[in-house]
């Protein structure tokens, strides 16, 4: 029977990979449908729930191992994909057990969070997405793959393309942020480079959209919480960076853990089936978060095994992830007649596809190659790249008195701070196979900068307790110091799954330290490691300069040394917003103007009686070492019509002493339409890179579907007016026009 699997299936990985044209992969498609439908009829209705059925391998002291009934499924045919198994050979030993015990010799699928990074740990998702580069989110995402099918895996549960307003919740870490349009852009990117060439190429992974949809919504910031919202707020904001992903080609989509409006999205055929398949025509396969059909009977809306999983089935759920209910219960539903066992064909038939796709088929070890895991895994090139994307990521908050870059003249340094030094924490969270211990701190990397400079370095104080035993030596480091850098902000356990934070201040007793540090009145620098927005009201109204280096990856400290002492002009940007106070959240830059707007000066306005509206920085903004002259706007029409674009142009100089890369955030406003609109939204960006003196043109062209929303019936489209159009290095424009469609 294994012989006849690859009869089947041998030759179409080469009809794939050498299509040249549109017709040539239709037909290759039709051919791989064919048989893959052949392989479907030889299997039994346990052996197609098998297929469905994804269980997890495990780690001890000892190393990475499957538990004993685990491995009774898989030799049985009873689960058709493995996940936190990597290794070349580990991974091989699971796929013999499938291979040479089972009926018909079908494959596993090997799936793992490689979120940012495989070995090689790149800055987390809002870092990465901070540097606005979409070829260098490319490119990281690009190197994980490459590390990641080097240890045989197939599959990562990512991007993650949640839209984030509340940075209380854990899980911003792992996104793009607050906007629509930058994190459907880097949704894009990042499938581009986990897929590389295309499935079936050796150094690619498929990628799995996640969490779809709207997790990042959840009410109060508290993981795993419902979701309560407007179709159009779930039109507008949520939904675009996951269609954005799939329009790209991503082959897999994960549910979330929420409910959406009452139903839990592991149990919506609206989400999974109305909008993912049907509007959306995605053709890939849908596969759940960890247990998240058992939990359809917390939400309340399972009575049991049997009622979750055939609510799940008929969603459009086609795979289980750890909970065992479709093993246990789809064969009797079926049996009975309860489900449509042509609802199994249709998930199986999904399922086969992206194995025959991957070339498994062909070559069930085609990704289990020592070779390829000793000669591509953290190679010299991997990290530089690492660092180069920790150096793009971090951004400058403030910078008075140009106070950075430090000279590298400096006598002595005293580095203080319960992040200094701090390894574990550099790579963050969700660090897949990263090893923590060969990451650079930000204390190694600053001795290493400035050998002949004397580098005193003092903890101070814990993150997470309230001692303040190490205050005394801090301070005293702090005396003998020409410069002080402090380094703050959160553990890596304080930020992603499960770690959502009522209070965003500095954990602990940082505040104070800082406090004690600032008394001595030596220039200080504050470098603010974690994984969310920050409420640091008093370090901005008291520190000089302040670089929020998020968790920067296995070179974090090189690349943070890199931007302190001058090597590397910071150039990242805030892809979300830091609220002043917790009470201004949900807080982002693209609110409604409301019928009341903010007036200073009268009450009875959108506004609060305690603190500002204003946020402590805002989306989009991050200071360089140089300085830019922007010209006004210049537009190649004042009208626009029909299949027509407006070019609009802006001119920058380098007006300062450095090289420098400024982001240029186009924006739009639709002052009067059917619906009430946003008072600015990000429509276009890029990166222009200027010598002292040099200029650059920016050029972006405009056009109707550009100007489109969700009207007032729900249909999608532009309203005929007057449009507004701003320009800035933020969401504080600096410069506007206006155009008019026709």
């Amino acid at each position: 029977m294994k012989n006849l699997q690859l009869f089947l299936f041998s030759t179409l990985l080469v009809l794939v990979l050498s299509s040249g044209c549109s017709q040539n992969k239709q037909t290759a498609t039709n051919e791989v449908d064919r048989r893959v439908d052949s392989v479907l009829s030889l299997m039994t209705l346990e052996e197609k729930v098998g297929q469905m059925t994804l269980f997890t391998s495990d780690m001890d002291q000892t190393g990475a191992f499957i538990r004993k009934e685990y491995e009774d499924d898989i030799k049985k045919g009873k689960a058709g994909a493995i996940f936190n198994a990597y290794g070349a050979a580990y991974t091989r030993k699971l796929q013999e057990m499938a291979v040479n015990n089972t009926r018909l010799g079908i494959p596993l699928l090997f799936g793992y969070d490689v979120i940012h990074g495989h070995r090689t740990i790149f800055p987390v998702p809002l870092a990465e997405a901070a540097s606005w580069d979409l070829k260098a989110i490319e490119q990281a995402a690009r190197i994980a793959a490459d590390e990641a099918s080097a240890e045989g895996l197939h599959w990562t549960f990512a991007p993650m393309c949640d839209i984030s307003r509340d940075p209380r919740w854990g899980r911003v870490v792992e996104g793009a942020g607050e906007d629509v349009f930058l994190a459907s852009e880097i949704a894009r990117a990042r499938v581009r480079g986990f897929q590389g060439e295309g499935i079936g190429s050796l150094n690619s992974v498929v990628a799995c959209v996640k969490h779809y949809a709207a997790y990042g919504a959840s009410q109060a910031g508290r993981d795993y919480h419902s979701v309560d919202m407007s179709e159009r707020t779930l039109r507008e904001t949520y939904l675009p960076p996951y269609k954005a992903a799939l329009e790209e080609g991503a082959l897999t989509v994960m549910t979330s853990f929420n409910d959406l409006n009452g139903i839990p999205a592991t149990a919506s055929k609206y989400l999974m089936t109305d909008i993912l398949r049907d509007e959306w025509g995605f053709e890939g396969f849908v596969v759940t978060d960890y247990t998240s059909i058992m939990e359809l009977m917390f939400h309340g809306v399972a009575g049991d095994t049997i009622e979750a999983s055939r609510l799940s089935i008929e969603a459009g759920v086609d795979m289980d992830m750890q909970a065992g209910f479709y093993q246990k219960a789809l064969p009797q539903l079926v049996k009975s007649g309860k489900v449509d066992e042509e609802l199994v064909n249709t998930a199986v038939r999904r399922i086969l596809k992206v194995k025959f796709m991957l070339g498994l088929f062909d070559d069930p070890y085609r990704y289990c190659s020592p070779e390829r895991e000793k000669s591509h895994v953290m190679t010299p090139e991997n990290l530089a790249a690492a660092r180069d994307m920790a150096r793009k990521s971090a951004v400058l908050l403030k910078n008075d008195g140009n106070l950075l870059p430090l000279s590298r003249n400096l006598k002595t340094i005293a580095v203080i701070g319960p992040l200094a030094d701090a390894q574990r924490d550099m790579i963050g969270s969700w660090s897949a196979a990263g090893d923590w211990a060969k990451s650079v701190t930000l204390l190694t990397g600053i001795r290493d900068a400035v050998p002949q400079s004397r580098v005193i370095h003092a903890m101070g104080c814990t993150t997470d307790k309230f001692s303040r035993d190490g205050f005394k030596e801090a301070v005293l480091a702090a005396r003998q110091a020409d410069v002080v850098v402090l380094a703050l902000g959160e553990n890596y356990w304080m930020s992603g799954e499960a770690a959502s934070r009522a209070g965003i201040d500095l954990p602990g007793i940082q505040q104070e330290l800082a406090d004690e540090i600032l008394k001595t009145g030596k220039p200080t620098v504050a470098v603010i490691f974690g994984g969310r927005p920050l409420t640091i009201n008093k370090l901005k109204q008291d520190v000089p300069s302040i670089l929020m280096a998020w968790f920067p990856g296995t070179m974090g400290g090189y690349a943070l040394a890199d931007i302190l002492f001058g090597d590397y002009n910071p150039s990242g940007k805030l892809p979300v917003t830091f609220p002043m106070h917790v009470g201004q959240i949900p807080i982002h830059y693209d609110m409604r103007n409301t019928g009341r707007p903010f007036d200073a000066n009268n009450k009875y306005t959108s506004k609060y009686l305690d603190v500002s509206n204003e946020p402590l920085y805002v989306f989009g903004h991050g200071l360089s070492y140089t300085s830019f002259d922007w010209s006004e706007i210049m537009l190649s029409a004042s009208t626009l019509n029909e299949n027509d674009s407006i070019k609009v142009s802006i001119q920058l100089t380098n007006t300062g002493k450095m090289a420098g890369t400024e982001t240029v955030q186009l924006y739009i406003h639709d002052p009067v339409a059917s619906v009430a609109r946003p008072v600015k939204q990000l429509k276009k960006f890029m990166q222009l890179t200027l010598e002292p003196g040099e200029s650059g043109l920016a050029e972006f062209y405009l056009n109707q579907h550009d100007l489109s929303f969700f009207r007032a019936d729900m249909s999608f489209g532009p309203e005929k007016g007057e449009y507004v159009v701003m320009a800035g290095p933020s969401s504080n424009t600096i410069r506007s026009a206006k155009i008019e469609l026709k």
